[in-house]
C-alpha cells in the first residue's frame, strides 16, 4: 500500500492536490486501498472509490478540475489485468445480438409499472435538459426540443431513432415537427407500450436489433443507446 501511495501522491501534487491536506480540494483518504484501486482501474477506480467512501474531498468540483487540467489519468499507466481486459473487449465484441436481447429481458422486460412510477409522462430513460426546466417532464420535453433543433428538423422527414425506448422522442417530434419516424428496440414491453402511446401517428416500432435495420432516412437519432453497442459497432449505414 506504501508502493501505491509513493506513485500516486507526486502525480497528484502535480494538480495541486495533497493528501489529507488541508485545501478544499486535497482529497481524504478513507481507505488505504484507495491507491492500488485508481492504479488498476484509472479513472473508473477513482469514481467508483468516492460512491464507497474510500476519499472524500470538500470541493470536488475543484479537485476534478484540477486534475483534468494536467491531464493526470494520462500520467498513471494502467496495470496488466486492465490492458488484457481491454484487450478481450475488442477482440470479442460481447454486444452481440442475441446477448442484445437477453439484457432487454433482464432489465426492460420486467414489467412497465416500476418505469411509469419513475420516468414521467414521457417514458425517457435518458437525462433531460434542466436549463430552464422546473420539473422532469419538462426537462425530457426541453430535451426532445434540442434534439429536433441540433437535427433541423422539418415536415416531410423521415427519421431513424435507434434504441427507440417507449417512442417518447418519435411522439414530441411527429406531433411538433411533423416528421414519420421508425424506432427499434429489443424490449417487447418497450415496443408494446411504444405502440400505444405513438398510437395515430406516423411512428413505426420495430422489435429488432440495430444492425438489422434497412432502408434510408433522413435523420438518424441515437440517445442513450451508444453505450450498448460496443467497441464493433457494426453498423449497417
Amino acid at each position: 500500500m506504501k508502493n501505491h501511495r509513493k506513485i500516486i501522491e507526486p502525480l497528484l501534487s502535480t494538480a495541486g492536490v495533497r493528501i489529507d491536506g488541508p485545501d478544499p480540494w486535497d482529497i481524504q483518504v478513507r481507505d488505504e486501498g484507495f491507491y492500488a484501486r485508481v492504479l488498476k482501474d484509472g479513472s473508473l477506480g477513482l469514481g467508483e472509490s468516492y460512491m464507497d467512501g474510500w476519499w472524500d474531498c470538500a470541493r470536488i468540483d475543484e479537485f476534478i478540475c484540477r486534475i483534468l487540467r494536467v491531464q493526470l489519468e494520462q500520467k498513471i499507466k494502467p496495470s496488466w489485468p486492465l490492458l488484457l481486459r481491454v484487450a478481450v473487449s475488442r477482440a470479442f465484441n460481447q454486444q452481440s445480438r442475441r446477448r442484445a436481447f437477453v439484457i432487454a429481458d433482464r432489465h426492460y422486460d420486467i414489467g412497465n409499472d416500476l418505469f411509469q412510477l419513475m420516468l414521467g409522462k414521457s417514458m425517457a430513460y435518458t437525462c433531460g435538459y434542466w436549463l430552464r426546466a422546473t420539473d422532469l417532464d419538462a426537462a425530457q420535453e426541453a430535451k426532445f426540443d434540442l434534439i429536433c433543433r441540433k437535427l433541423r428538423l422539418h415536415a416531410g422527414m423521415t427519421v431513424l431513432d435507434i434504441g427507440c425506448g417507449y417512442g417518447g422522442f418519435m411522439k414530441y417530434a411527429a406531433e411538433k415537427y411533423g416528421i414519420t419516424a421508425t424506432g427499434v428496440t429489443v424490449s417487447r414491453e418497450q415496443a408494446d407500450l411504444g405502440r400505444k402511446i405513438c398510437e395515430g401517428l406516423p411512428i413505426e416500432i420495430k422489435l429488432q436489433d440495430y444492425r438489422d435495420v434497412s432502408g434510408t432516412f433522413d435523420r438518424i437519432v441515437a440517445a442513450g443507446v451508444l453505450e450498448h453497442v460496443g467497441y464493433k459497432t457494426n453498423l449497417p449505414f
